[in-house]
């Protein structure tokens, strides 16, 4: 409080002095005191950044540490960087790296779970992660110092002796079919994505992606595999930062990691990138968007390219901020967009790309792309304005000092140049190459990196809202967005099998109440109340009219009433915001629905028995339903069927008399994806009412 009252006084004394300057004279004139401008502002330079020199050591086993003090915190971090990525997955494996780090984390240790880790972690305010890029993996620890040597012991644990439990891997799995069946929905990401299958070469580690075939052969044995191959000592560098003394960490990190002597083959290089420009005009449809989103560009370079300082340059005066020349173009002047840049992103191994991205008015597509070409061209054949230099060397200088505003941010910096390969003053060579940058440089590396002729342009939307055709921009190749289906594997089929499995059903049929009664349902009701987790109960009302008639209608609080109507080929849903037709992934859940009617079900042609109790049924689309048989009743126990990226278990229990002298099952649980989703009790059945098609087709 003494020093705040300290400097108030002082701020107040200033105030009164600088008053008394500029008072006038006893008998002078009152005039104001004159306020500079803005531009007359004059700073001094930028003071030279000192960078914090670490110190680097080898421990016993082989693995490099380096090891920074910084007293200011109580507080201690680390980061391990291992010699790997998701480049080398393998090409029917898309995505076993990321599922190997993230459950390396979650899987816990041999002697804990991952569950058991996060609650003695959360105890002590304290975190360990674990994760995966495309050409390193990390593994790093943050913790209070007073609870430092506990962490660093769970650090080790899930460095040296992962578990990989399969409970987990389950989880990360459906995680990432979710993530698969999601990546459309975001338009705006799709330029980027299809632009970078593009220049690398879907074909290739760096231009591929994962479908739901690839997680579908990822197992827990491969995880463990990819996890000994590139998770050894002498594969890893090791940084901490933090309060601590050096020796006293340096013998620390010795003794801990002691016992971890692994050993393994010296870890390949990455793959090359050997992709040749692949220039033209990309367009995907999506007719639920009323913008267009775009992706121009080409391969770029690496961080070490010699003109790496001007095409930085060179793309913040084409687009970066708002006085950049594509924003004050194409968004100020024209109106056609709310978002565009421009950026040359280098990586530190391989070619990056050089791209202009944004989104525009689906009525000014043709528009916008014509005038991000036109300001190409102009910053290739004419050099810049000194003002348009300056402006943009001093917005990446003033920049710069955010590369060391942490201990953190330093030390990983110097990590990554170690990693690299690259010496440890780069950053301070690049500063230097930015102040030397002249206008005729950003002239000649425009023309020589910016080649029209290399351009790939890739755009998302709805093409029904365009203002001009696309094909006024040249030749337009057709992106498919299709995500392909997940494939359920079935069982080796012969004569003997579909004799066994004919056999399960009529034994289950007969259980039922005799395939002739199944045979001779007309129409059937079902309604029941389902208890989804956690709290919500749906009341359904489900009418089916064989073969394909098939309405079901849900009360579900506090949205409204759902109705959803499919005769097998097409159908609409309802809902409180209006009526629209079923499409895609609705309808192929609402053609699962009718083909595991239990009428459909259990009188199918097309069965093959897996075991003496399991019999896989044939769905239309290619899908199948394995229904398993309770050995001593003959009664369905479960169905398991595949829905979207889920793998779904529908359980019976409760079998009695629905009417008729036909058994139906008046409790069921439902699980996807290994975990329980909900409960469902049935107050009643209802067979030959009279339903007729036309009634359960109208539209509310």
């Amino acid at each position: 409080m003494k020093q705040r009252i300290a400097i108030l006084s002082l701020a107040v004394a200033c105030a009164f002095a600088q008053q008394a300057s500029t008072a006038p004279q006893p008998g002078a004139p009152a005039s104001q005191p004159r306020i500079p401008s803005y531009k007359e502002v004059k700073y001094p330079p930028l003071p030279q950044v000192k960078i914090p020199e670490p110190t680097e050591a080898v421990l016993s086993n082989g693995m490099r540490v380096f090891l920074l003090e910084d007293h200011e915190l109580p507080l201690i971090s680390g980061l391990a960087t291992i010699h790997t990525g998701n480049l080398f997955d393998p090409a029917d494996k898309k995505g076993l790296s990321e599922v190997m780090a993230d459950v390396m984390r979650s899987g816990g240790t041999k002697s804990k779970t991952g569950d058991q880790l996060d609650e003695e972690l959360e105890n002590v305010a304290a975190s360990v992660e674990s994760g995966m890029d495309e050409t390193s993996a990390s593994m790093s620890f943050s913790s209070l110092k007073e609870s430092s040597d506990t962490v660093l012991s769970i650090f080790k644990d899930v460095l040296t002796s992962p578990e990989f439990r399969q409970d987990k891997i389950d989880l990360t799995l459906q995680q990432l079919r979710s993530s698969i069946a999601r990546r459309n929905d975001n338009a705006g990401s799709i330029p980027d994505r299809e632009l970078a299958a593009i220049l690398y070469g879907r074909d290739t580690p760096y231009g591929w992606q994962m479908e739901y075939s690839d997680l579908a052969h990822i197992k827990r044995d491969d995880l463990i595999a990819f996890y000994r191959r590139y998770y050894f000592p002498k594969n890893i560098i090791l940084a901490v930062y933090g309060d601590f003394k050096t020796a006293e960490m340096k013998e620390k990190l010795d003794k801990l990691f002691a016992d971890w002597t692994v050993e393994q083959a010296a870890v390949s290089a990455f793959p090359q990138v050997t992709a040749k420009p692949a220039p033209g005009l990309y367009f995907a449809e999506k007719d639920d968007v009323t913008q267009t989103f775009f992706s121009i560009g080409e391969l770029g370079g690496t961080l070490r390219d010699p003109d790496y300082a001007a095409l930085e340059v060179a793309s913040h005066i084409l687009g970066q901020g708002f006085s950049s020349r594509l924003v004050s173009e194409i968004r100020t002047r024209l109106g056609y967009a709310y978002s565009v840049a421009a950026v040359w992103s280098a990586n530190y191994n391989h070619p990056g790309t050089f791209r202009i991205v944004g989104s525009t008015k689906s009525m000014s597509t043709v528009d916008t792309v014509q005038a991000v070409q036109k300001e190409l061209e102009k910053i290739r054949t004419t050099e810049v304005t000194e003002q348009e230099l300056k402006e943009a060397k001093d917005g990446v200088l003033n920049a710069f000092v955010f590369n060391f505003d942490s201990p953190a941010k330093t030390l990983d910096r110097l990590m990554r140049y170690e990693y690299f390969g690259y010496p440890r003053d780069f950053l301070l060579q690049y500063q230097k190459a930015i102040a030397a940058v002249t206008r005729a440089d950003v002239l000649r590396v425009a023309k020589k990196h910016f080649i029209p002729e290399n351009l790939a342009i890739v755009a998302v939307g709805n093409p029904k809202d365009f203002g001009k055709a696309l094909s006024t921009l040249g030749k337009v190749n057709t992106i498919d967005l299709t995500i392909p289906e997940p494939k359920q594997e079935s069982a080796p089929s012969s004569a003997g099998s579909k004799a066994r499995g004919k056999a399960l059903l009529e034994r289950a049929a007969q259980a039922i109440g005799g395939a002739d009664k199944l045979a001779a349902i007309k129409d059937s009701t079902q309604t029941l109340e389902l208890a989804l987790d956690p709290g919500m109960k749906i009341k359904q009302t489900t009418r089916y009219i064989p073969p394909n008639i098939f309405r079901q209608e849900q009360e579900i609080p506090p949205i409204g009433k759902i109705v959803a109507f499919t005769d097998g080929q097409t159908g609409w849903t309802a809902t409180p915001q209006g009526v629209q037709n079923m499409t895609g992934d609705f309808l192929k859940q609402a053609q699962g629905e009718l083909s595991r009617q239990w009428e459909r079900l259990i009188l199918s042609d097309d069965a093959n028995a897996v075991s003496e109790t399991v019999v896989q049924i044939s769905e239309p689309g290619g899908q199948v339903a394995t229904l398993e048989i309770d050995a001593a009743t003959g009664l369905p126990n479960s169905v398991r069927y595949r829905q979207g990226p889920s793998d779904v278990v529908e359980s019976f229990a409760d079998w009695r008399d629905a009417g008729g002298g036909i058994k139906m099952p008046f409790k069921l649980t439902i699980q996807q994806d290994g975990r329980k989703l909900g409960e469902a009790t049935v107050s009643g059945y209802q067979f030959n009412t009279g339903l007729k098609a036309d009634d359960l087709s109208k539209k509310p």
